[in-house]
């Protein structure tokens, strides 16, 4: 039967990808279904590019979130990646894991539900190592071989050498791998790209595959909902361009299309809270009051300050030093445009500097703005330093505008509303801007733009976080699991919708708790993991998978 496959992924991001491959190498046919466009894309190829364009993509697209009254009513956006992919394809490739702490909470979480699962750091660690081709490490916790490349950065400009020499200065020591023993520290990121050429979910997963008939990837294919018949999830309803069309799904479907539109599907499949479905005159299948409930996301306030020199990256981008650029990277593959634009940064803990790190820390070489609030300053010679709390408290949450798939959701993720959030951002914006006051950062610059130095008070500074704070990309567990008798927990411990059969979310949105620092690894292991629930087939430390990828 054409429209009919044994498992159908709704959501080709950085979970998607992995979970649609992991499950084609098993024998299994299967069709990708991605709302957004193609990832062979020059721009987002090379690891800089996507300052060119996040302010304004097809790749991209821009949830407007509610008025947020605990923020003066401010309006910000949460952008999600348009593009097979997903995050994957447009982020700054940071590769970022989370510490074993995360995990070994989820356990403890789960562990009620009596099923036998675990998520503690040991069971997710091999399928991180297993994807993992790294160009410096080789141990325990990390693999050469894997289809995910992960590099140094190709280029490391003076600014991110002086930001982390400056750190040492203030008493942080050097951490030369954040996936290692610990993140506490300050350093240089690695990332998800090659000499000079991004690895995303898409070319690291689904590019090695692209001629495997047991693989079959639809692009420009928004789901519209999910059947649903007799408590079994059966296939989906999707749009390609010239109307609806109808596939089925002999044995599981995965929802992987991330924490904002993954409930949002849900709903509009009739999985979700009854009394809301209700009122956009949607019959409630499955009643499950936690789909969109808990959104969580990393709150991120930037620290800007001017050079009294040329330093950094801005106007690298434009007229003959980007065409010297790109000559260079041409010819020789070196430099500028080997580099994702952010190379270093540090997690640290002000307020218990012997506890975990509460604040991540990302150091950007140029005076950088979202566009939401490009109009509070203009781009300039000088740093960003932008302070990430890793362990927010504040949940939002994700509700249907309307029962038209179109519609995009509404979406209140209530960035720094829980006092905990902002008394700990405060504490990082003040042990950052002492990186502006001696060493070898504080030498270069002239003038603090962002916050005003003037008044560092309580007040002053929680004004500056309510007027600035923002995305860091991280939308998550707005689906999450949870045990038995948690009538919150849309999943359960092997990521299976509860209530529906042949059901699973493989996304971000399953997770009960935010890891701290970047979600697109944690994303990938989901999608691996979700497979090898299905398959019956556990990772163990050693089952590299070898790269197809050069």
């Amino acid at each position: 039967m054409a429209d009919e496959y044994d498992h159908i992924v709704v959501g080709g991001g950085a979970s998607g990808c992995v979970a649609a491959a992991r499950l084609v190498e098993a024998g299994r046919r299967v069709l990708l279904l991605e709302a957004g466009h193609s990832h062979h894309h020059p721009l987002l190829d090379m690891p800089p590019g996507i300052f060119k364009m996040i302010n304004g993509s097809k790749f991209m697209r821009y949830h407007a979130t509610t008025p947020q009254e605990h923020l003066d009513g401010r309006v910000h956006e949460i952008s999600q990646g348009n593009v097979l992919g997903g995050g994957t394809s447009v982020n700054a490739q940071v590769y970022m894991r989370g510490r074993p702490s995360d995990y070994d909470s989820w356990d403890e979480l789960l562990r009620g539900n009596n099923s036998g699962v675990r998520w503690d750091w040991e069971h997710v660690l091999p399928h991180f190592r297993n994807m993992e081709g790294n160009n410096r490490f080789f141990d325990e916790r990390h693999n050469d071989s894997g289809p995910l490349l992960v590099s140094d950065p190709g280029h490391i400009d003076d600014v991110s050498r002086w930001f982390v020499q400056t750190m040492q200065g203030l008493g942080v020591p050097f951490n030369p791998d954040f996936n290692g023993s610990s993140q506490t520290g300050a350093g240089f990121y690695q990332f998800m790209n090659r000499r000079g050429k991004r690895s995303s979910a898409a070319y690291a997963f689904i590019e090695p595959l692209r001629s495997n008939p047991l693989l079959t990837v639809r692009l420009n294919a928004p789901v519209k909902r999910i059947l649903v018949e007799n408590e079994r999830a059966t296939g989906v309803v999707f749009a390609d361009g010239t109307g609806e069309r109808t596939v089925w799904a002999r044995s599981e479907i995965i929802v992987a299309s991330g924490a904002l539109v993954t409930p949002q599907l849900l709903m509009l499949s009739g999985i979700g809270p009854a009394d809301d479905l209700r009122q956009q005159g949607i019959e409630a299948v499955i009643n499950a009051p936690g789909v969109g409930q808990n959104l969580i996301d990393h709150p991120e306030v930037p620290i800007l300050a001017h050079f009294d020199g040329p330093y950094g990256y801005f106007g690298h981008t434009d007229g003959w030093r980007m065409i010297m650029h790109g000559l260079q990277f041409k010819v020789f593959g070196t430099g500028v445009v080997t580099s994702a634009g952010v190379e270093a940064g540090a997690f640290v803990n002000p307020l218990d500097p012997e506890g975990e790190p509460s604040i991540q820390a990302f150091c950007v070489p140029f005076v950088y703005l979202d566009r939401d609030l490009l109009k509070l300053i203009d781009p300039t010679h000088g740093v960003t330093i932008t302070t990430v709390v890793t362990k927010p408290k504040s949940r939002g949450f994700v509700k249907l505008r309307s029962a038209d798939p179109a519609d995009m959701p509404i979406v209140s993720p209530h960035l720094l509303k829980h006092p905990d959030d902002m008394a700990t951002m405060i504490a990082g914006q003040r042990f950052f801007l002492q990186a502006f006051q001696d060493g070898p950062l504080g030498k270069r610059v002239d003038k603090v733009l962002r916050p005003d130095t003037s008044d560092l008070s309580d007040e002053a500074l929680a004004a500056h976080c309510r007027k600035m704070v923002k995305t860091n990309y991280h939308p998550a567990g707005t689906c999450r699991m949870g045990p038995d008798g948690d009538p919150l927990a849309v999943l359960d411990a092997q990521m299976r919708v509860r209530g529906v059969a042949n059901l699973r979310v493989a996304d971000m949105s399953a997770c009960p708790t935010i890891n701290s620092g970047n979600t697109a690894a944690p994303a990938m292991m989901l999608g691996d993991r979700c497979a090898s629930f299905i398959l019956g087939a556990p990772r163990q430390l050693g089952q590299e998978r070898v790269s197809h990828v050069a």
